[in-house]
């Protein structure tokens, strides 16, 4: 199926070969050398006006004034936006004014990305522009950006706001909405200072397969692909817990990885199947000693994206810097319901979840059950940072057991503004009771399951040759990043989050308009005007299509009979 080009990409692809007849090539390939930068030149010109005498700036154009022999636009980089000043005989020194008269002022379009040489000046109205000396052209834009409309004021009008667009068309998000880009500016900062807080420590960072031959290191039910030259299926990573694991084994006394993870679950404000997670490994150390290493290494980072541990969340105020409250997860449940469950068998936590209204299935297996409670219970009310510790030991399979409270594992997860953000264990290194562990949890597969873990025996063979005392830390990058912007959705702090299948608009036959009476040579000027459908044409308002036509015929010089507006209104019957 075809789409129809709609008026303005019309417009723009005739402009594309007026210039190419013109002899200017709209793609040029050379290297355009950039001097300076919009933010630069706005922060520092007024103390440093003889830096910017001379200056090359590139970018898009975003809005024009034309006037005349002269003319105001706004070009935008990657920094910011920048007035800019051309005059026509400054870039036209000689008789030929070509390049200002046809290309600046017919063939340029909004979105165009254009390199400029000149120099610096304030306007009589005390505005930094450049005085555009050499103009050329980057690259010529044949689709339109959406107008988005700032008053004097910098209140935005007419924004590109639809989720769905913005996520699927990021490049035009970023690009007609550039203050998001802080968001993902802020991302990059929240890794980059938490590698460093690592690297400072001596810790390594490593890689680990993303494909894997077992699913393992988490409970989620995974992506499968089948290798054609292995004959042999493959899962796409859930966790890196397994791998990373392998490496202290192998004498690393720490090492972590920011990396990919995938879940084949849910979609939701908080979830995406494809996420980023960091996890540490840290040899000689347990889940307390983790915990201070946690509050040392958040409260870092948000000072280091936002310049204070304090960090605005929705309404409430979160603050980063330690120390964090600590509840087991027995307490906190008893705290929140008023209900013990530390000795309840399944069929008591069965009974608890029907009465407190709670959805459970036959394949839940005691800790399923507990952490269901947990989760409806619990987290919402969690909202400066806390940790969860010391789980019962059917929910956590890799984790060691407590060294003091039986039936339970020394683990913690940190939950902040209702939801978890990281989980750490003091990390099970005996081989034989992990062998057990991973049993039970083939016996959950067995009940239907779909979440339970797999049998790793290459696993449970590192281990059978010695694994140090080690504390593990697994840290949802993309929900920190949400904590650490005020951000609610996942999808906004994902350049490119997963969608549906876009739906594409197909484009209808000639026949099919003429088979409700329009005009076979009125069919190309329908599409021109963006209706491309019978349903585009059903959904149109029929006086302005009939005015439409007639604005279409004069500024097309087109020489035919302009259809009656009888006719006209037939055609939406």
């Amino acid at each position: 199926m075809s789409t129809a080009l709609s008026e303005q990409e019309i417009l723009r692809r005739e402009s594309l070969q007026q210039l190419r007849a013109l002899g200017i090539n709209p793609y040029p390939a050379e290297e355009y050398k950039v001097t300076a930068f919009a933010q630069d030149i706005t922060d520092n010109f007024n103390r440093f006006p003889d830096h910017y005498k001379k200056v090359t700036l590139a970018g898009r154009i975003m809005t024009r004034r034309i006037m005349g022999n002269a003319s105001f636009a706004e070009l935008q980089d990657s920094t910011g936006r920048m007035q800019i000043y051309l005059k026509r005989d400054d870039i036209c020194p000689g008789e030929d004014k070509t390049l200002y008269n046809t290309v600046f002022k017919k063939l340029l379009d909004i979105g165009d990305y254009i390199g400029i040489k000149g120099f610096v000046f304030l306007t009589q109205t005390g505005e930094i522009s450049v005085h555009v000396q050499e103009l050329m052209l980057l690259s010529k834009a044949l689709k339109p950006l959406p107008v988005v409309k700032r008053d004097e004021e910098g209140n935005i009008h007419d924004a590109f706001t639809d989720p769905e667009l913005r996520y699927r068309q990021r490049y035009v998000d970023l690009t007609v909405n550039p203050e998001y880009k802080q968001i993902f500016i802020k991302r990059s900062k929240v890794i980059s200072s938490m590698r460093e807080y690592f690297n400072k420590k001596g810790w390594m960072e490593v890689e680990t397969p993303i494909l894997q031959p077992v699913h393992g290191g988490a409970a989620a039910r995974p992506f499968s692909t089948h290798h054609n030259t292995l004959d042999m299926p493959l899962f796409l990573r859930i966790a890196n817990e397994l791998y990373l694991k392998r490496l202290i084994v192998a004498g690393f006394d720490g090492v972590y990885e920011f990396g990919k993870m995938f879940r084949n679950e849910g979609m939701d404000r908080t979830h995406n199947p494809e996420f980023t997670s960091m996890e540490i490994y840290v040899a000689y150390k347990d889940y307390n000693w983790m915990m201070a290493m946690v509050e040392e290494c958040l409260e870092i980072v948000a000072r280091t994206v936002n310049g204070i541990p304090v960090v605005q969340v929705g309404a409430n105020e979160i603050n980063f810097a330690g120390p964090y409250e600590k509840l087991s997860m027995y307490d906190s449940i008893l705290k929140y319901t008023g209900i013990d469950v530390s000795a309840m068998d399944e069929a008591a936590l069965r009974e608890t979840c029907r009465d407190l209204g709670i959805e459970v299935n036959p394949s839940m297996g005691k800790g399923k059950l507990i952490d269901e409670i947990f989760s409806a219970k619990v987290e919402a009310n969690l909202i400066q940072p806390t940790y969860i510790t010391d789980y019962p030991i059917e929910m956590t399979p890799l984790a060691k057991k407590h060294r003091t409270k039986e039936g339970l594992v020394e683990r913690f997860e940190l939950f902040v503004n209702g939801k978890e953000i990281a989980n750490a264990y003091s990390e099970l290194n005996d081989a034989i009771d992990q062998r057990e562990r991973l049993e039970e949890q083939l016996i959950l597969a067995g009940r239907g399951d779909d979440e339970a873990m797999a049998m790793d025996d290459d696993f449970l063979r590192a281990l059978e040759y010695g694994m140090p005392p080690t504390s593990g830390l697994g840290i949802g990058i993309d929900r920190l990043v949400m904590l650490m912007t005020n951000q609610s959705a996942i999808q906004e702090v994902l350049f490119f989050p997963q969608m549906r299948p876009e739906k594409k608009a197909k484009t209808v036959t000639a026949d099919d308009f003429l088979h409700i009476g329009v005009p076979a040579e009125w069919v190309p000027v329908l599409n021109k005007m963006g209706i491309n459908t019978l349903e585009d044409l059903k959904a149109a308002n029929p006086n302005k299509v009939f005015n439409d036509l007639g604005g279409m015929r004069k500024k097309l010089k087109l020489d035919i009979t302009l259809p009656s507006k009888e006719l006209v209104m037939a055609w939406f019957a």
